[in-house]
């Protein structure tokens, strides 16, 4: 049982302040849920940040459309041409996930390795006192969230508390709203806890008080605090926020939290195969995953072992995804949706031009003279330091259901979850990576394809874009446990299993000596459909010192079956060239860094021991540039 943080020690009348701030109707819905230790952090937070009220949704039409026009009333979101589509600006200096001010609280002072921590007293005690008086003349929003199929016992709970309208329409959106499981189950659910406050806004409705903007995830009480911010990486708490909480519960309870999606790739026979694949940002996870034959989820995946096999589930119901680049010829899906006078979205962060038109990098036609993140847009704008500034911000997003989606996987809402015969690790990388390889191993594939992933940064985190960073599993962000810890977790994960999945490595954006992309964006069709088949080992493969890459003759064989087009042999020489300098370099850099996280397992220095071993065999046999057709089949 969860020992709850309370904002206040103090005794005092529950039910006298819950009535002082909600009128008979939500206080009515609030008493429904059979929870005194809900009602009462309901209560602490009126004491402390005093709201002028309070709003209980309960996920009916009405509280849909009521929040949704409140957020408009206020400012919040802006109406553009169709009425189901809105606009919401964070401000100029809240653009992307704020790293510096994330922080995961603990009690041990020394921290955990690559993750920004802060001592848990001190971390309470300050976000208490920026907390004081924060919601004063607010509406706050009382949510109930299911995450997962409803009546699933691998789904999770949540309850999210904001003075935002924006952020409540668009957990809505994202979101199975539970407040039914809450009130039929009552205090025999165990859920997580998420407060969040704008602050105080300016004259342009940005959150004013930047200084005091914070992140605290308190794992202890499975509850994160989020003030002075309105960007939804850092607001919408069931997203990134919660992921951080599921996977240290995860850690505890022997389960996989992970920052993937989940997609149906079908094989011979229409036979469906399900990955799971996990990605930076800004690295073609989304279009990986809308141009597999069938979606589950697009972002994130809660992944259990029943009888011992891997069942995937999708906490979410809806996308936030970045729009930047997104165009009719290589996203034509999910352009069709955000173009779409019947979808319901929330831009954020784009260009709302004089007609009421949306445009974006990507949209189709010219920007004119509009409102952008940055204010009053026309083109030709600079900045102080006569620099352009471009009419839609390039970590922009979208907002929407999933259900829009023409191949959306009815199995979503499947309570069982799908089963997972392969995952898919890919970054940024221009010289390393082939596009396409399977692990030797389970723990093989852990090692080399997660926990030693590393990709460019892009701009949906503050910082330089364009570094080379490490980023393990793509979860390096919403991690709140050590990765030696959460690499010794999928192991443990991996033993439970009577079959394992087969994992992958992929890359996109591999270059030639010309700095040109050796492959197209719709090929990763073609290297999708050969992990399907890899998975039921219908076709064989070539077994290299990083792992196991296609065979020439079955991927011409793909490209003409899944692309109608030829697939040289130069270009496979090119693309599945194994690089052993780069890769040995690369071993370098990942021993180093977990050689410094004192947790990690052992079994992670013997396959990285062991992969270089191969890299300098094969080198020194074939030279430090090979071709795969050196290489056996097998």
């Amino acid at each position: 049982m969860i020992c709850r943080e309370k904002l206040l020690d103090e005794d005092y009348d529950v039910e006298s302040v819950l009535r002082s701030k909600m009128d008979p109707k939500h206080f009515d819905r609030l008493m429904k849920i059979r929870d005194p230790e809900l009602h009462r952090w309901i209560a602490d937070i009126i004491i402390v940040c005093q709201p002028s009220s309070i709003y209980i949704n309960t996920g009916s039409q009405d509280d849909f459309e009521y929040i949704r026009r409140v957020s408009l009333e206020r400012g919040e979101e802006i109406p553009t041409r169709y009425p189901l589509q809105t606009i919401h600006f964070d401000g100029i200096k809240d653009l992307a996930r704020d790293r510096e001010n994330t922080r995961i609280l603990v009690e041990d002072a020394s921290g955990i390795p690559l993750l920004n921590t802060k001592g848990r007293i001190d971390g309470l005690s300050e976000i208490k006192s920026i907390l004081k008086g924060i919601m004063i003349g607010k509406e706050a929003y009382v949510g109930f969230f299911c995450l997962g199929p409803k009546k699933s016992p691998l789904s999770l709970y949540a309850v999210q508390v904001t003075d935002s309208a924006y952020v409540m329409h668009s957990e809505n959106i994202l979101y199975r709203v539970g407040y039914d499981d809450f009130v039929e189950k009552g205090s025999e659910i165990r859920y997580m806890r998420f407060l969040h406050s704008a602050g105080e806004r300016n004259e342009y409705g940005w959150s004013k008080n930047l200084d005091k903007r914070r992140i605290y995830i308190d794992l202890v009480d499975d509850t994160v605090y989020s003030t002075n911010t309105q960007y939804a990486g850092n607001t919408v708490g069931l997203k990134k926020l919660a992921l951080r909480l599921t996977v240290y519960r995860g850690y505890l309870e022997g389960w996989l939290s992970e920052h993937m999606f989940i997609a149906g790739i079908k094989g011979p026979g229409d036979r469906l195969t399900y990955f799971t694949g996990a990605f930076p940002a800004g690295c073609g996870k989304t279009s990986t995953a809308l141009m597999s034959d069938t979606v589950v989820g697009d972002d994130l995946a809660i992944i259990r072992e029943v009888d011992g096999v891997p069942r995937a589930i999708n906490p979410e119901v809806g996308m936030f995804g970045i729009i930047d680049g997104i165009n009719p010829k290589d996203d034509p899906e999910i352009y069709e949706i955000l173009t779409s006078p019947y979808s319901e979205v929330i831009f954020s962060n784009i260009l709302l031009m004089g007609s009421g038109e949306v445009w974006w990098n990507g949209k189709i036609g010219a920007p004119m003279a509009g409102l952008n993140y940055a204010g009053i847009w026309w083109p030709g704008k600079v900045d102080e330091r006569g620099n352009p500034i471009p009419p839609s911000h390039s970590n922009a997003r979208f907002t929407t259901h999933i259900k829009y989606l023409k191949n959306l996987d009815p199995r979503i809402e499947d309570p069982d979850g799908v089963p997972v015969g392969g995952m898919i690790f890919g970054g940024r990388d221009s010289d390393t990576w082939v596009p396409v390889e399977e692990g030797l191993s389970w723990e093989h594939g852990i090692v080399t394809k997660g926990a030693a992933l590393e990709s460019e940064r892009t701009t949906a985190v503050l910082g330089r874009a364009g570094e080379r960073e490490f980023n393990p599993y793509a979860i390096l962000d919403f991690i709140s446990i050590s990765v030696g810890k959460f690499t010794e977790l999928h192991f443990r994960f991996g033993e439970k299993l009577k079959v394992k999945p087969k994992v992958f490595g992929v890359n996109y954006f591999l270059k030639d000596e010309s700095g040109r992309y050796l492959a197209e964006k719709v090929d990763k069709k073609v290297w999708l459909k050969w992990m399907e088949l890899r998975v039921h080992d219908d076709v064989g493969f070539i077994e290299v010192p990083t792992g196991r890459i296609p065979i020439y003759v079955d991927l011409v064989k793909l490209f003409n079956k899944v692309l109608d087009k030829d697939y040289s042999e130069q270009l496979y020489e090119k693309e599945f060239t194994i690089r052993v300098p780069q890769h040995l370099a690369k071993i370098e850099r990942i021993w180093r860094i977990y050689a410094n996280i004192p947790d990690t397992p052992e079994l992670l220095f013997k396959i990285l021991r062991e992969e270089r071993g191969r890299l300098k065999k094969a080198e020194d046999r074939y030279g430090s540039y090979i071709s795969p057709m050196k290489f056996d089949k097998r």
